[in-house]
């Protein structure tokens, strides 16, 4: 009976160490899906900066923006 009593305590310390990985893995899945997130929105950000410098050069017409240089 001993050793059926040892047996299950390590198999209850073995299931409670699972549960824990699982518990971190899905913490870590979520972490990941907000990246990804968040990396969807660094790209859609960018095409927009890069639509809004096409627009604003197009309502300069064709020759660029007269930039001066301030003195340093």
């Amino acid at each position: 009976m001993e050793h059926r009593e040892v047996a299950d305590r390590q198999l209850d310390a073995l299931l409670e160490r699972i549960d824990k990985l699982t518990a971190e893995v899905a913490r870590i899945n979520r972490r990941l899906e907000a990246n990804e997130g968040m990396l969807r929105i660094s790209a859609e950000l960018s095409q927009l900066n890069e639509s809004l410098q096409t627009l604003a050069y197009a309502a300069l017409g064709r020759k660029g923006p007269d930039v001066r240089r301030r003195a340093g």
